[in-house]
């Protein structure tokens, strides 16, 4: 809790907040200013219960509502916050999975970023709210050692710990695996890096630059590609520290030419609660600018005001 930017609001009332936002959106024109300044100083549970209260209260839903006011990145950013964050997880990687085509990013950085508690949770969730096996559908929609590996992380069955007979053992499988071959036994990569906890993967990670003189993301971007390097890659980063692989993606969802504003909302959606403010940190750390005044240059209108309310702060 310590890292969020966003708390939950000391003295809350769920229903005079339901009045502030129903005011908000009577009448002709919408007052986005206040909507924004509410929803993004309260928690996501607050916002449930404003929610219920909203119903009680006009007999209306309040996504819906907000919904029918808002419109493009502003209301996809709103309506993320006003689902709880399991249910959001659910619904990002059915999106990912239905219709054509398949949304590799949202899967890599979903199931590479989150704790197994967390991993189990969301293909309870799945299960419930679509009647669907989430590792079948993933299984439907990719192929290969990517798919092998996203499906070992749906298991969600990592040990904890470090065991440290086998650091070694690791490090010089995985060795043998890439550098010392010709060609590249992926299936290793996979089971290893897929299989144990991050603790002991940065052991291995120092057992590893020891043996090849290389860190472990410079052999997996000489030794594969394409879903199944992005995969790996995300595996490590997380291993190593969750707020550095979200602080490089947040970079890199802005950088250049447009904006991927899908990841933005996504990750500033997802980790307002959790640890934003370490992101941050490891933003400033990483690039030559802090995260608000690359989001305030690269975004616009109500979504830029919201998206650096939710921020939380400068840091340059």
């Amino acid at each position: 809790m310590l890292q969020a930017t966003v708390k939950a609001s000391r003295n809350f009332n769920a229903t005079d907040d339901a009045e502030i936002l129903y005011k908000a959106m009577k009448g002709i024109g919408t007052d986005e200013e206040a909507i924004l300044q509410l929803l993004v100083a309260r928690s996501n549970a607050q916002r449930q219960q404003i929610k219920v209260a909203f119903k009680t209260l006009f007999g209306k839903d309040l996504v819906d509502r907000l919904k029918g006011e808002l419109g493009g990145k502003f209301e996809t950013l709103v309506v993320g916050l006003m689902t709880p964050p399991l249910a959001y997880d659910v619904s990002l990687l059915r999106n990912a999975i239905k219709g054509a085509g398949t949304d590799e990013k949202v899967l890599v950085e979903i199931l590479a970023s989150r704790t197994p508690e967390q991993v189990k949770d969301i293909v309870a969730a799945y299960r419930k709210e679509y009647d669907n096996d989430l590792e079948e559908d993933v299984s439907g929609d990719t192929s290969g050692h990517f798919k092998r590996l996203l499906v070992i992380l749906l298991q969600a069955n990592r040990p904890t710990g470090i065991q440290q007979a086998t650091i070694q053992a690791d490090a010089e499988v995985l060795f043998k695996a890439g550098e010392q071959k010709f060609g590249t036994d992926e299936q290793t990569f996979v089971t290893i890096l897929g299989n144990r906890s991050a603790e002991h993967l940065r052991k291995v990670f120092d057992a590893y630059m020891k043996l090849a003189g290389y860190e472990m993301e410079e052999s997996i971007k000489r030794e594969t590609s394409g879903g199944l390097e992005d995969l790996l890659l995300a595996v490590v980063k997380c291993a190593r520290s969750v707020p550095t692989y979200f602080a490089e993606t947040l970079y890199y969802a802005m950088k250049g030419a447009g904006t991927d504003d899908n990841t933005l909302i996504r990750v500033m959606v997802t980790r307002s609660e959790v640890d934003l403010l370490e992101i941050r940190t490891e933003f400033r750390k990483l690039f030559a600018c802090s995260l608000f005044s690359m989001i305030k240059g690269d975004t616009g209108g109500d979504y830029r005001k919201a998206l650096l309310l939710l921020c939380g702060g400068d840091d340059e």
